[in-house]
Order: structure tokens, then C-alpha cells, then sequence
């Protein structure tokens, strides 16, 4: 394999136009951070493990593995200026850390395959909830949500999400990926900020503020340790070739450490944020605290039923989560798109149109998996969906993030200088990337696949 370009001034990456600005990269990162994960998983975890206990441990997680890690990817990419599997190959000469970067490229193509159809539901909820339509006296939600799955309607709301994403990423770098965050990250905080404030004056607000918030280093543990590890990690994009793709974009004048700092930052306030929207509306309406799919789609709706102006601030709320899921899934389709530009030549509109269409068809059957016609194939126990979930979150998410630790590390002796590190930081970064990460990430990986229990 020969994972360097045969012609080099062909690389979308050495091309002049695809550069972020400054403050475009930041955004575009902070876009690519800000997920579904931590709007519905985020705050249940919190609650769970000792409230401000664990978000202090989460943030010492950050440190340890997060930040050092994302530094590393957007070296990496800067560094080799390629995609996630020609930078390694640039940056060594050596053809199997082509492939192991090629490894993220599998990775991220295939989350966006079935995080295109969640992506999809936020959109169908966010219409759904501004017209009303979705909140009736004595509706059961669940039913609602697998009535919806069940139809055609989420392969329709699928092919949207693909549509837009691969549109922003057709337009470019600045004049695209660029653009859409520096419209959509300020309208989010709005809107966050909008929701924040409805939820802490509802009735009974401060017993959900109290859950989330109230420190209880009694209920930290081993396990709360790995949990609060796997979601530092998880959080930041990482694994997946999505920084490290955005860090081949960026200009020699950023400081990559700034960057850092900054998109860490945007990852802990909206985890913060995101556990004040959520818990005290649910401890408002008496509601169950739970996380993932049937807190978003089944309990917090109930929720907004109840709620004056209900439909307004559900919407909004759908809004958040459909804005947050666009701009990751922009960053996670831009992995493959700028792979095929590199490996085959082809035109930025030419592979964003053919990359979507193949992710599109590849997700189908996780789409029809939830409760449509696949929903009754669940091989080992577990539905299209949640297999395609598992197998890139648990295995190739860690793996791919052992992959840029080894070689940032002990593969690529510049790492430093292009990261602008040295004296007291290097040896930090190094020690950290050395030592530190691939033992925690190991242990991560070993927790999640059931392999050591700590319960």
C-alpha cells in the first residue's frame, strides 16, 4: 500500500483555499465536540456518580487523556497535512501507520452511517414540536417514538442530514465547514442559554440542580473513575480521525496548545450547561432521569407537554440537539470525503456527493433496525443499530486513539516542534502520551467490552 498521493499538488490539503481561519478552526472543533453525548449522557453519568464530584473528575480525566490526545491528533494533521491516513504515512514513511491511520477513516464512515439517523430524528422532533404537533394530553411517547422509527420516515429525515452535511462539505473548507459553524455555534449557546434559564425557574428546579450538582465523593469508585475516563474521550471526537483531519487545515500561525485549552473549555461548559437543562426539567415533571434515546424522545417531551409555551422551548430544545448533531456529523463525514479526494483524485464536490450517497445506503439498515424492518434481526443480542454503535464506540474509537498516542509518542520524533511544546510542557505531553494515556485508554476499552468488572 501506498498511501501517499500520486500526485501531491492534487492533496485537498495543500491546496490554499482549504484553510480555516483562527477563529473558524476553533469553532469547527468546538462544533465537532458538541454531540448528542453530552446532552443526554453527560448529566445521567453526573447524577449517578457524585454530582460535582465527578464533573471535578471528569475534568482531570480531560486533562489527562482528553487535551492530550486532541493535541496530538491536530499535530498529527497539521504536521502531514493529509487526511487521517496519508499524514501518518507523511510524517514516518512507514506504509503500516498508512494503514492504521486508515483505520479512523473506517471508523468515522461507518458513525456516520447510524449518526446520521439520530441526526435525522432531532430534525423530525425539532418540526414536529414548533408546529405542535407533537404534544397532545395523555400522549404515550414511547409509543410515539417507535410508531415514527417504524415508518419510512426516518430513512427520509436520514437522506436530509446526509444532504446538508455533504453540501457544507462540498462548499469547502472556509466557504463551507467554516461558515456553517461560525452561523450555527453562537446560535446554539443562544439557544442553550435560552433553555438554561427556562429550566432553573421552573417549579422544584433546585432538586434537579441538587442532583446534578451536590458533590458525593462517597458514590466515586474504580468505575466511576472509567466512566468519567471513556467520556473525556468520547467527548472530544477522538478515535476517529475528525480532529486530526480538521488539524491538517490549519494555518502555521495557530497555536495548536491555545486551541487546545479552547476546545476543551466549549466541551466542559456545555456538558455543564447541558446538566442544568436537563435534570431540573425532569425533576420538575417528576420524571424519570434517564439517559440516551428515552430521555430525549420519550421523557423530556412528556416533559414540554406540560410546560407553558411547551412547543416553543421543545422545539428549541430539538433545535439544540438537530444543531449539535449537524455539526458533528459535518466533521465525521469530512474524514472520508478528504481520504477520497486524496486517494483517488477526485473533485471536493465529487466525493462529498459519492461518499454520502455510499454512507446513506450503508445506514439504512441501522435506520430500519430501531423499529422498522430490521427490528426484529438482533444478532448476538443486539439490533443493527446498537451493533454499529458498539463496535466503533468501544473498539475502533479506543483503538484509533492508542493508534495517534504510540506514534505522537515514540513514532514521530517532531512532534513537539509542531506543536510549538517544549522544556517543562513536552515533557508533560510526552510523559502523558507515553505513559499515561495508552494504559487508561487500554482500561477504558477493557471496561467497555466487559472484559474487567469493577461493580
Amino acid at each position: 500500500m501506498n498511501e501517499q498521493p500520486s500526485n501531491t499538488t492534487l492533496d485537498p490539503n495543500d491546496r490554499k483555499n482549504e484553510r480555516f481561519t483562527s477563529s473558524g478552526f476553533i469553532l469547527a472543533a468546538i462544533g465537532s465536540a458538541v454531540g448528542l453525548g453530552n446532552m443526554w449522557k453527560f448529566p445521567y453519568i453526573t447524577g449517578k456518580h457524585g454530582g460535582a464530584a465527578f464533573f471535578l473528575l471528569f475534568i482531570v480525566c480531560l486533562l489527562l487523556v482528553g487535551l492530550p490526545i486532541l493535541l496530538a491528533e491536530m499535530t498529527i494533521g497539521r504536521g502531514g497535512r493529509g487526511n487521517a491516513a496519508t499524514s501518518f504515512y507523511k510524517l514516518t514513511g512507514k506504509k503500516y501507520w498508512g494503514w492504521l491511520g486508515l483505520l479512523s477513516v473506517v471508523t468515522a464512515f461507518l458513525i456516520m452511517s447510524y449518526y446520521a439517523v439520530v441526526a435525522g430524528w432531532t430534525l423530525h422532533y425539532t418540526l414536529e414540536s414548533f408546529t405542535g404537533a407533537l404534544y397532545h394530553p395523555g400522549m404515550d411517547y414511547k409509543a410515539e417514538f417507535l410508531s415514527f422509527a417504524s415508518g419510512s420516515m426516518p430513512l427520509v429525515w436520514q437522506a436530509v442530514v446526509m444532504i446538508i452535511s455533504g453540501w457544507v462539505i462540498a462548499k469547502g473548507v472556509s466557504g463551507g465547514i467554516e461558515k456553517f459553524n461560525k452561523i450555527l455555534i453562537p446560535g446554539f449557546l443562544i439557544i442553550l442559554l435560552i433553555l438554561m434559564a427556562r429550566s432553573l425557574t421552573l417549579p422544584g428546579a433546585g432538586q434537579g440542580v441538587e442532583f446534578f450538582l451536590k458533590p458525593d465523593f462517597s458514590k466515586l469508585d474504580a468505575e466511576s473513575a472509567l466512566i468519567a475516563l471513556g467520556h473525556a474521550f468520547f467527548s472530544l471526537s477522538l478515535g476517529m480521525g475528525c480532529m486530526l483531519t480538521y488539524g491538517s487545515y490549519v494555518n502555521k500561525q495557530q497555536s495548536l496548545g491555545a486551541a487546545t485549552w479552547a476546545i476543551g473549555l466549549g466541551d466542559m461548559v456545555y456538558a455543564f450547561i447541558a446538566g442544568l437543562v436537563i435534570f431540573p426539567t425532569v425533576f420538575s415533571y417528576g420524571l424519570e432521569p434517564g439517559e440516551g434515546v428515552g430521555l430525549a424522545f420519550m421523557a423530556l417531551p412528556a416533559a414540554f407537554s406540560q410546560m407553558p409555551f411547551g412547543s416553543l422551548f421543545g422545539g428549541l430544545f430539538f433545535l439544540l440537539l438537530a444543531i449539535a448533531a449537524l455539526t458533528s456529523a459535518v466533521s465525521i463525514l469530512e474524514v472520508p470525503v478528504a481520504y477520497t479526494m486524496s486517494k483517488w483524485e477526485w473533485s471536493r464536490k465529487k466525493a462529498a456527493v459519492i461518499v454520502s450517497i455510499v454512507c446513506f445506503l450503508v445506514g439504512i439498515p441501522a435506520a430500519l433496525s430501531v423499529g422498522g424492518a430490521f427490528s426484529s434481526f438482533h444478532p448476538g443480542g443486539k439490533t443493527v443499530f446498537d451493533w454499529v454503535d458498539f463496535v466503533t464506540a468501544y473498539i475502533l474509537m479506543p483503538f484509533g486513539g492508542l493508534i495517534v498516542t504510540l506514534f505522537t509518542g515514540y513514532a514521530w520524533k517532531k512532534a513537539g516542534e509542531e506543536a510549538g511544546l517544549s522544556g517543562f510542557w513536552y515533557g508533560t505531553w510526552m510523559f502523558l502520551l507515553r505513559y499515561v494515556a495508552p494504559i487508561l485508554i487500554i482500561l477504558v476499552f477493557l471496561y467497555s467490552v466487559g472484559i474487567i468488572s469493577l461493580a
